[in-house]
Parts: structure tokens; sequence; C-alpha cells
């Protein structure tokens, strides 16, 4: 593993870390957050099937639970494509929370620089999602698979050609 890899991945798991250890201590500032956009996110996962509670608290808790275990799996580098991509997917919640009030707010509510950390992780854990560290993925892997299928049954068929005609010949 590279250097940088061994840096970036415990850096950039850092900000999720010491969030999600702040939330498992007190989750109500977190739980206040979420309080308005609970029942749209209870909505959607219900639709899908998925049972969800409606309490902002305990959302908040499961939240930061899961962004502990993939923040700290990616910071180990133990899977880190998939941490990196739940890391991502725990923060559309937050980037939908970021309409604040108060100081530094910007146009409609938004507080900017909360909103543009977040923006920014997202893309850091976007490239930390489709990092393959120099091996090939598994994309590559099955086109290549399929290709050496497509090169063998070329061969194949050509020298069952080839056996069909000299049992003809030594037939005829």
């Amino acid at each position: 593993m590279a250097i940088s890899r061994r840096v970036a991945r415990p850096l950039l798991s850092s900000a999720f870390l010491v969030g999600s250890i702040q939330v498992l201590r007190d989750p109500r500032p977190a739980a206040e957050e979420i309080r308005p956009h609970v029942d749209r996110l209870v909505a959607v996962a219900q639709s899908a099937g998925l049972p969800l509670p409606q309490d902002p608290t305990v959302l908040a808790r499961i939240a930061a639970a899961v962004q502990l275990s993939a923040a700290g799996a990616l910071a180990l580098g133990k899977a880190p494509r998939l941490s990196a991509a739940v890391l991502g997917a725990t923060l559309a919640p937050t980037l939908l929370a970021s309409r604040r009030s108060g100081g530094g707010s910007g146009a409609g509510g938004i507080d900017v620089a909360h909103a543009a950390r977040s923006a920014s992780l997202v893309g850091g854990l976007l490239l930390a999602s489709v990092d393959t560290e120099g091996r090939p993925g598994l994309a590559w892997r099955a086109r290549r698979a399929a290709s050496d299928v497509r090169r063998e049954a070329k061969h194949l068929t050509k020298e069952a050609t080839l056996e069909a005609k000299l049992a003809a010949k030594s037939l005829g």
C-alpha cells in the first residue's frame, strides 16, 4: 500500500470518527438537526421495505454507529472501497440537513461552510470508493475473463474444424 493511502485514509475518516463519537455521547444536537427530515426518511425507508424507528435520537445513534464502524474500517484499510461508499451514503442526510439558521448562512438559510465541508468529504470518499490501489477492478476482471473465454472458444472451434476435416479425409 502506498504511503499516501496509509496517511489519507485515516485523515479522511478522522472527521467521521470524531463526529460519530460525539453523537454517541450526546445525540440531542444531531437528533434536532435531523428532526425535520425524519418523516420523509422513514417514509422512504418503509416504502423500500426497511423498518426504521421514528425517534430522531435513535436514528442519530444508528447513523453514528454506522459511521463509526465504516470510518474505523477505512482508517485501518479494511474493505476501504465499501467503507468509503458507506460513509458517502451516510452524508446524504447531512447534506439535506445543511439548512440552519444563524450566522454564516448564505442564501435560503443554507450554512454554506457546512455544506461545502460535507461536499468536500463526499468528493474524497468518492475517490476512495473507486480506488483499486493499482489492481484491476471487478469490471476489468470480468471483461478479461469474457475475452479469454471467447479466445479459447475460437481456438477450440478452429481445432474441432481441423479434426473434422482430417476425419472426413481419412474416411473418404
